[in-house]
């Protein structure tokens, strides 16, 4: 599963470079390493045994410029072919967001196949997902042989769900990249539906041509141009620096629209999906809002409003009543618990439980900071999808 620092506007998916042993994989994946930038990959690994086959898995994050004005890492994994080695198949496969399917296109090859695709489809059902609903792109390897199968016959064997196919070799990088850019499209469109990429605040900056992978990615990306939302104005302050040396960014006021109407949109009560923000009266709500699911929109409303107007004791005990209700949606028991379950910062947790009892003596950066926390248990309860409709 994808994760997502919408503070950060920043989005993290997971694509898996799927088939049978020896069909192309790792000299997928190297062929891409040789092409990103070095200042826009990390280090590849690899276990591998005689024959140069990959035991475990290669792991490859190249980074995208921009998608709806949020930084995008593409996590490239390939796994083992062999039979024998499908436990670690498996542990690869979680959380992926798209996979591409390295097909050898020698005919000896054809069984070996069709056999890796049928486990591909037998491991995500164990997830809960059907390959017909998944981002899937058909890699239709070692064209360069003399005695390749014809598309025709591969298709019609492999590629019964009309997937996005491309012709490649690997070992010259022909269609590789394009195989590539085909899975992100699909990738970040799948995301873009299920609601965890966020829409687009300003247009995106045009991408110089020639610029490396990310760049090509960016451009064969769809994106839609939309109005930036005006955010409340907060009394002017300098953050504190957290223990975890985050910045407080999100907090900050972003430049309003001079001329432009405030927007208005529609928030369903019971919707289980991020909230959107909204205006009341003439004034756009904030960011912690805009994160909040439907249960949670008042009481974010009210953490903000109070952070406005100065009262940062309210502020804080807003942003702790919220947090609790935000936990108690990963089920009974205390609050360490809970946080734990959702993968929230423990000491940010007990600094909010602090900060809530002595309000009194409440300071900007307090309230900041509380602000701060209630945005991050937000985006916990968005990434593994809480509260879940009825």
């Amino acid at each position: 599963m994808s994760s997502v620092n919408l503070l950060a506007r920043e989005v993290a998916a997971k694509i898996v470079f799927y088939g049978p042993g020896l069909s192309g994989k790792t000299t997928t994946l190297r062929k891409i390493y040789e092409t990103v930038r070095p200042a826009h990959r990390g280090e590849m690994m690899s276990i591998a045994t005689e024959g140069d086959r990959t035991l475990f898995f290669d792991f490859l994050p190249v980074k995208v410029e921009r998608v709806n004005d949020c930084s995008v890492r593409l996590a490239l994994y390939t796994v083992p072919g062999q039979v024998f080695y499908n436990a670690t198949r498996k542990l690869v496969l979680q959380g992926a967001d798209g996979v591409v399917f390295v097909a050898d296109s020698q005919p000896e090859a054809l069984d070996s196949n069709r056999e890796s695709l049928q486990n591909l489809e037998e491991n995500l059902l164990e997830q809960g997902i059907r390959l017909d609903r998944f981002p899937l792109v058909m890699q239709w390897n070692k064209r360069d042989i003399e005695k390749a199968l014809p598309v025709e016959q591969l298709r019609a064997t492999l590629n019964t769900r009309g997937a996005l196919e491309f012709e490649t070799s690997a070992t010259s990088g022909q269609g590789v990249l394009d195989a590539l850019k085909a899975i992100t499209r699909l990738v970040i469109k799948d995301l873009r539906a299920k609601r965890i990429v966020p829409a687009p605040r300003a247009t995106p900056n045009p991408v110089a041509p020639g610029a490396g992978l990310e760049a090509q990615l960016s451009q064969h990306l769809p994106s839609r141009p939309s109005q930036s939302m005006p955010t409340v104005q907060p009394p002017a302050m300098t953050p504190r620096q957290h223990a975890s040396s985050t910045t407080i960014a999100a907090v900050a006021p972003a430049p309003a629209a001079a001329a432009a109407p405030p927007a208005r949109m529609e928030v369903t009560p019971n919707s289980a999906s991020v909230a959107v923000p909204r205006t009341v009266g003439q004034r756009a709500l904030g960011p912690a809002t805009a994160l909040a699911p439907g249960e949670l929109f008042d009481h974010a409303r009210a953490a903000e409003t109070s952070f406005a107007s100065g009262q940062y004791g309210i502020c804080v005990t807003a942003c702790m009543d919220a947090v609790r209700r935000a936990l108690a949606f990963a089920g009974e028991g205390t609050l360490a618990q809970q946080g734990f379950l959702l993968r929230v910062d423990g000491s940010d947790l007990l600094r909010l439980q602090g900060l809530s009892s002595k309000v009194d003596t409440a300071r900007v950066d307090d309230a900041a900071f509380a602000l701060y926390f209630v945005m991050q248990v937000f985006t916990r309860l968005n990434a593994v999808g809480l509260p879940e409709t009825a």
